[in-house]
This record gives C-alpha cells, sequence and structure tokens, in this order.
C-alpha cells in the first residue's frame, strides 16, 4: 500500500521517534516509542512570524502552509525561496515583495486546535469568497477503500501514538499523508505540499485523524477542497460553518460506518456497509493465513 502514496510518514526516522524506558502497570521495566517534539521558528522575509512545535518533518512545507491558511501571502505573491537551518530551528519563507501580515495578526481568534491552536488573523477573510466545486463526489466504495489503505498504512501513529494524521486524497487513492502533534500543523504540511506542487483542489478529498472542528472545516475550504472526512466526532459551529460553505462533512468514519452532517449530494451509494464488512473480514482473514 505504502506505493500508492507520493508522501509519508517515515516511522524509522530516527529523528521523529524516541526510545524512552519506563515501568508499566506491575512495575515492570519497559522500552516505548515516544514522538519527538521540538521548536520550529517561521520567518517571513526578515519577520519573525511564530515559533511552532511540531516533530521536525517536512519544515519547508509546514512554513508555507502556515502562512497560507493564515491568510498572509497574498494570491500575486511570489514565494522566491524557503530556506531551512536544521541547528538553528529556522525556516524562512521569501516573497518578491513585502506582506501585510501585520493587519492579519492585529486581530486574532485562537481556534479549538491542539496545544496552542491556530491564531488566524482574520478568521473569515477567504471563506466566503471560496466556491467549491459542486459535482465533486465521492463513491462509498471509494470511502471504504481510503479508510483501509490509511488504516493499514506505515505511521508514526501505529509507532508511537499522541500524533494526528492528515491525507489528501484523489477518488480512492490516498496521495500525501502528514502527521504532527498539532493536527493543524498537519493541515499546513499539506497545504504547503499542494502549493508548491501546483495540485489542484477541487476533485480532492481530505482526511483527518482530528476532530471535525471549525479550524478543520474553514482550513479545507480556504484550501479549496471540497469533501472532508474524520474518524472523529463534530463540533456545532464546525457543522454549522460546513452547511454553509457547501462543503461535504463526513464524521465517524471507522470501518464501514459513517456519518454526513453537511453536503450529502456529493455521497454515492454504491457499495453497501454490508458489502464493506465482509471485505474487512476478508482482508482480515487473509492477513491471518498470511502471518
Amino acid at each position: 500500500m505504502a506505493n500508492e502514496f507520493l508522501l509519508m510518514p517515515d516511522p524509522a526516522d530516527a529523528r521523529l521517534v524516541a526510545r524512552v524506558s519506563g515501568i508499566d502497570q506491575t512495575g515492570a521495566s519497559v522500552e516505548t516509542s515516544v514522538v519527538a517534539e521540538k521548536p520550529l521558528t517561521l520567518y517571513l522575509n526578515a519577520r519573525e512570524i511564530v515559533t511552532m512545535m511540531t516533530i521536525g518533518d517536512y519544515p519547508e512545507y509546514l512554513a508555507l502552509g502556515y502562512l497560507l491558511n493564515q491568510n498572509m501571502l497574498p494570491a500575486d505573491a511570489k514565494v522566491t525561496g524557503i530556506d531551512f537551518d536544521a541547528e538553528l530551528d529556522v525556516v524562512v519563507v521569501r516573497t518578491d515583495r513585502e506582506t501585510d501580515f501585520e493587519d492579519k495578526l492585529r486581530k486574532k481568534t485562537l481556534t479549538s486546535g491542539c496545544a496552542q491552536g491556530t491564531a488566524f488573523g482574520d478568521l473569515m477573510e477567504k471563506f466566503d469568497k471560496v466556491a467549491l466545486d459542486k459535482t465533486a463526489q465521492l463513491k462509498t466504495s471509494q470511502l471504504y477503500r481510503l479508510l483501509r489503505t490509511i488504516n493499514t498504512a506505515p505511521s508514526l501513529y501505529l509507532e508511537a501514538g499522541a500524533i494526528h494524521g492528515c491525507v489528501l486524497c484523489a477518488a480512492d487513492r490516498a496521495l500525501v499523508y502528514m502527521e504532527d502533534v498539532g493536527r493543524h500543523n498537519a493541515v499546513d504540511k499539506i497545504a504547503g505540499y499542494m502549493y508548491r506542487h501546483g495540485l489542484a483542489p477541487h476533485d480532492k478529498i481530505f482526511y483527518t485523524t482530528g476532530r471535525l472542528t471549525s479550524e478543520m472545516v474553514i482550513k479545507t475550504v480556504q484550501m479549496g477542497i471540497p469533501i472532508l472526512v474524520s474518524r472523529s466526532g463534530f463540533t456545532a459551529w464546525g457543522v454549522e460553518l460546513a452547511r454553509k460553505a457547501g462543503l461535504t462533512l463526513i464524521g465517524r468514519a471507522r470501518g464501514s460506518r459513517f456519518v454526513v452532517l453537511a453536503g450529502p449530494e456529493r455521497v454515492v451509494f454504491d457499495a453497501s456497509a454490508r458489502e464493506a464488512a465482509e471485505e474487512d473480514a476478508k482482508l482480515r482473514r487473509k492477513g491471518a493465513e498470511d502471518g
């Protein structure tokens, strides 16, 4: 399954996971994997913007995606370079002209993301202007295949836990899988990747392991992606904003079950939950036989 991804986590990367000794509930000595966490300071040209706590992979994508999702990069601004200093834990995004980031930071709203959340300079600046593709569709057969692919892919979550994952998908193919200690960081990494590689958003699906909060809905809409899926649940404002923007919002997606609370017209029921459950059972039997 790993070869289905354009980019995915590397649980074997020693920079991202540490081994720590401790004791278990019986008092016996144990050694377990824990996720790494380090500060990354972002500069926009010569101005310091923010210091983020992150696992440290793909700092260039994280920096660029953060600026995009904070609305701190004007549509006509050109990114001329991204420089990362691993010793100083600093990343610098350079543009062809100065930006109005001071105005963006003047008004802040702290969202419900894990840890510090995300401070939006103007929370709804682009939200009301985005027109999501109304012709985009997600077949239930595609959704079930995506869930199986994502849930069985090698990941830092399976290795050490304590981390969030986000996946950019198209039809039934998982394209880009990013993880981080904060779900907002994982989202920003994908936004940065899409920008750098020119991936169109209109036919994409965004999957997250985190809750479907206002932050997740706003970022997905700002990225122009019409379908958002999570294995977790919803917040009321997240649902309200999704309905306002015409975003398809699918939550509690586990195995053969899911709930759609916004944009149900994009969901095509071509495979039943029973068929999906039978396929999962077949794969589990095959895995047991191969093992």
